[in-house]
């Protein structure tokens, strides 16, 4: 059953230096899904943010000789520019360093510490900084290397408080049985248990004093809470948890009828999918529906990472292609929930084949049409005329089925896919009725129900696209000639229901790329361009 309302959140991202297109591949892709079900009428709280605080930012503020809040004020405010050159929708960011945070995190702790969930211990164990996580000798393996970034670690021993996650487990693993989609890929569900749960389960740390930057706890302020307590918390805080306006919380996590989707990238997978549902419990609140983990985008063989410095800055891309392209790219290249990798030949051919050659060539054959045989205006719709009307009308039909039927699944890449099939189908379509044949033989009723059929295909295209297509849908109903106030999402199910309206002939919306000149050009952004 589809509820009425969604609350869909990306992880909060890590300030320690610029963001890269990893991480816009994440934010673009909740973005289209929120986009979506607003487009749809839905109810869609979509919240992104910076997780602030550890012992990574303290490092490297001071080595910048700057104060952890300057660092982090300075690379927060790249986070906000970036989403704004994405067109990303979100309508709240929440930083961990923000006083309606800080304040119920210490709440929370005392609540747990009081329940008996937390108790005072000491910590010996392996330590990953870059990765702000502890592992057993099992996980470090006999090199001692951390199993998430591959990168060496040190063994830390100090006093910490920890989390009895003894006093959920069984209920975790019924919540698994209960919920079977609750985390996605299943091969996630499988990891977890495999990997973490059932070789023995540590209670898990929850406070450091080895460095300050954090959140101090009430009762011991020389403890600040640990980073994974403070960072998943962010969710319900940003909503007003425990505060003097819950308004958003009660609408977003306490009613049954909204449903809660975590977007999260599979390296922070065991945080969110075995102790995130711990704390809510202890808490006495409500789990996700769903927890929903993609894959990483990838350079060549190599994770993309900024400590390795193998990432693509989005910004020169846009500036030279286009929000859309890149969008575009993010959403369809690689299939939402599988790994894949950027290069610059397959980000120039996607856009030529796809956008230039298809979508944006539907688009300006059939306006160039109707300009030409009917003083450019889109004839009114008499049903099916010509033997292959019948066929676009129900490719498009099917097709909205399937986008609609993918996107509510959140399979992203599989709905836009299914757009693509309806563009080729379009355009495969001009091929059949050969409109300068009927022109030629003057068979008006025919070629005007061909540009009707084609101009009802190409909305019902660009508004299935434009959760992606975010500058460039509205100018294909521009050029269509469609009022703003007349290009609601009810009109993809009546095929038809365009005509009438006079085209504006306008520029092309996706000029071809000259694929050399492209490549050498993206290879140079990504220091891969050989003298």
């Amino acid at each position: 059953m589809i509820k009425k309302r969604f609350y869909i959140t990306t992880p909060i991202y890590y300030p320690s230096a610029k963001l890269h297109i990893g991480h816009a591949y994440c934010t673009t892709l909740t973005d289209v899904f929120a986009r979506y079900k607003r487009m749809r009428g839905f109810e869609c709280y979509f919240l992104t943010g910076a997780d602030e605080h550890g012992q990574k930012i303290e490092k490297n503020a001071a080595s910048a000789g700057k104060t952890p809040q300057q660092f982090v004020d300075e690379i927060v405010d790249g986070f906000y520019k970036l989403w704004e050159l994405l067109d990303i929708s979100n309508d709240d960011f929440i930083r961990t360093t923000q006083d309606r945070h800080v304040k119920v995190v210490q709440d929370i702790f005392s609540k747990m510490l009081e329940k008996g969930d937390i108790y005072l211990g000491k910590y010996e164990g392996w330590y990953c900084t870059p990765c702000e996580a502890f592992w057993t000798d099992t996980q470090v393996g006999p090199d001692h290397i951390c199993p998430d970034c591959g990168r060496p670690v040190q063994m830390a021993e100090e006093e910490a408080y920890f989390f009895k996650t003894g006093n959920y487990l069984d209920s975790l693993l019924k919540f698994y049985d209960d919920n079977p989609k609750f985390l996605v890929p299943e091969s996630r569900k499988n990891e977890m248990i495999n990997t973490f749960i059932k070789p023995g389960l540590d209670d898990l740390c929850v406070s450091r004093t080895s460095f300050s930057w954090g959140i101090p706890i009430r009762e011991n302020p020389k403890h600040v809470i640990y980073v994974w307590l403070d960072a998943l918390t962010n969710y319900i805080t940003a909503l007003g948890y425990d505060s003097d306006h819950p308004e958003l919380f009660k609408k977003y996590w306490e009613d049954p009828e909204c449903e809660i989707i975590h977007i999260l990238g599979a390296d922070i997978t065991r945080f969110h999918a075995i102790y995130w549902p711990m704390f809510l419990e202890s808490l006495g609140l409500r789990k996700p529906d769903r927890e929903f983990v993609h894959g990483l985008l990838m350079m060549k063989d190599s994770k993309m990472s900024k400590s390795k410095g193998n990432v693509v800055d989005p910004f020169p891309l846009v500036e030279r292609y286009g929000v859309d392209a890149l969008r575009y790219y993010l959403t369809r290249e690689v299939t939402f929930g599988s790994d894949g990798s950027f290069s610059p030949e397959q980000f120039v051919e996607r856009i030529n084949a796809d956008l230039a050659n298809s979508f944006g060539n539907l688009l300006n054959r059939t306006v160039s049409m109707i300009n030409k045989y009917f003083d450019g205006v889109i004839p009114e719709y008499k049903g099916d005329v010509t033997a292959f009307d019948g066929a676009l009308r129900t490719a498009a039909e099917s097709t909205v089925r399937l986008y609609e039927s993918n996107l509510d699944d959140l399979k992203i890449t599989e709905a836009i896919a299914a757009v693509n099939d309806l563009v080729s189908r379009a355009n495969k379509y001009i091929d059949e009725t050969t409109p300068w044949v009927l022109a030629k033989e003057g068979k008006i009723e025919e070629l005007a129900s061909v540009m009707n059929h084609l101009a009802n295909a190409i909305f019902v295209a660009a508004k299935l696209y434009e959760p992606v297509l975010v500058k460039s849908s509205p100018k294909a109903f521009d050029q269509l000639g469609i009022d703003e106030n007349d290009r609601d999402y009810e009109k993809v199910y009546k095929f038809g229901s365009i005509g009438g309206t006079k085209v504006v002939k306008g520029d092309q919306l996706f000029p071809r790329l000259d694929a050399a000149i492209e490549v050498e050009y993206i290879q140079g952004l990504m220091g891969l361009r050989k003298e």
